[in-house]
């Protein structure tokens, strides 16, 4: 393994066991790159497929944890992998996720950005999808409300949020 180290190539570039970039370097809680050999948080695995239940069950737990930018990845696979008339839910709630994870590291004009992307998309499902006002059980409208809202504090505040107590209820305050 000439030019090797690990799942590095010769390019210099991280590369996953398919040979495709993928970035090796631990992450800090908010998704962040942390020097080679420091200790991280596990990553999320990418690419699984899980059951809309247990895509929101998880991404909560990981929205609970202060981690959401791993909620994101767990989003993000459900938005790939889902069905076509439900990527824009999915992909909204990748979009608050990543605003939340923003928010964190103290951009205020990219986590708001991305809150109310993320709103309009849930929106723009929910007002599309007749008869299905708690996909998965989710409370679209709570959510939407709760990203403006963040939006909002960071914009006025200008500084970092605890991604943790900021956490949305996915399922509503009920859950």
């Amino acid at each position: 393994m000439s030019g090797t180290s690990g799942n590095r190539r010769n390019t210099g570039r991280d590369r996953d066991t398919e040979g495709r970039a993928r970035n090796a370097r631990p992450r800090d809680g908010l998704g962040r790159p942390l020097p080679y050999g420091a200790d991280g948080v596990e990553r999320q695995p990418e690419g699984v497929v899980r059951d809309p239940g247990s895509t929101v069950t998880e991404a909560q737990a990981l929205l609970d944890a202060g981690r959401p930018f791993h909620a994101h990845e767990v989003f993000e696979d459900a938005w790939k992998a889902g069905p076509e008339d439900e990527r824009t839910l999915w992909r909204g709630l990748a979009q608050l996720a990543v605003g939340l994870t923003h928010a964190a590291r103290g951009n205020a004009t990219g986590g708001a950005r991305l809150l109310r992307r993320g709103a309009g998309a849930v929106d723009e499902w929910r007002s599309g999808a007749a008869g299905r006002a708690r996909p998965h059980e989710l409370d679209l409208v709570e959510l939407a409300s709760w990203a403006r809202e963040l939006a909002s504090v960071v914009e006025s505040d200008g500084a970092a949020v605890s991604a943790g107590d900021w956490a949305p209820r996915l399922r509503g305050s009920t859950r």
